[in-house]
Order: C-alpha cells, then structure tokens, then sequence
C-alpha cells in the first residue's frame, strides 16, 4: 500500500458537482494507492503509523489534536513509467481488490479515533486542498514493515 500524506489548512474532493468529502480546518489528505500484494495488515500498519506522524504544527500528529482525515483513492500512485511516455497500471491491484482495502484503511483510521472523510472510490474526482507548510511525505506498508523488522545499532 502506498501513501501520499499532506499537511492541509483545508480540503475538499468534488465528484460532478457534489462535495462527496472536506475538511473544513486543519488535517490530512491522503491519497491512497493499493497494489496486488497488500491485506488488511498493510492497511492497519499504515492507517495506524500515519494517524500517528507527528506531521501538524508544533510536531503534534494527528491523533494528538484528533485533525480529520481526508482519504481518497488514488490508483496512480502505482504507475510504470519506465518504458515510453504512456504509464503502465499493472501494479496497481484491480477495484475488486482494491476497494474493500481501502475501505479497510478507512476503517483502521476510525478504530484509532480519526474522523475520516472519503472520496468515492472509482469516481473521476476533483480535489482541492492548501497545503500547509508545504508538507508532503510518501508512505508505503512494505517500507514500515521491513523497517520494524531491522535491528537498530
């Protein structure tokens, strides 16, 4: 599972003219990709480290000012661009894989307290946010899990 976080003063995800999403103050956006070989573990590893990043003003993370969340699908995030100028999207795992591991991010996120707000899975959307700081880090499971397997020192 791959991650992009950003620090927003606000945001907002349009689908049509609907706001299907928004953070009205202070928070995260998370922009969420997810490949063939995830599970819930990457999903719940994730959700947890970044509700816990102490990314907000002040070093506080989210869960220290209980900031919202906003977290959107973002299949792209697994593009191959390697080879030509058109991007590959075989890495990124199919909707019938993808959608109940995002729903289960969102759900992890909940478990430690967050206020989620979503995008629509699958939707063309439109986002709008201000980044505040700027702030913008990428995330992925397998990173968290290989680093807490390695001896420090």
């Amino acid at each position: 599972m791959r991650a992009v976080v950003q620090r927003v003063s606000s945001a907002s995800v349009r689908v049509g003219d609907e706001v299907v999403g928004a953070l009205d103050g202070p928070g995260l956006v998370v922009l969420l990709g997810v490949t063939h070989t995830d599970s819930a573990d990457d999903a719940a590893a994730l959700a947890t480290k970044i509700w816990n990043l102490r990314i907000l003003r002040d070093e506080r993370s989210a869960a220290d000012v209980d900031a919202p969340l906003l977290v959107i699908s973002q299949f792209t995030l697994y593009a191959d661009v390697r080879k030509g100028r058109r991007p590959s999207w075989g890495e990124a795992a199919p909707g019938p894989v993808s959608e109940p591991l995002y729903e289960e991010f969102c759900r992890a996120l909940a478990e430690c307290g967050a206020t989620v707000e979503r995008g629509r899975f699958g939707a063309d959307m439109a986002v709008a946010l201000v980044n505040d700081g700027p702030i913008t880090l990428v995330l992925d499971s397998r990173e968290l899990t290989r680093s807490a397997s390695v001896p420090l020192g």
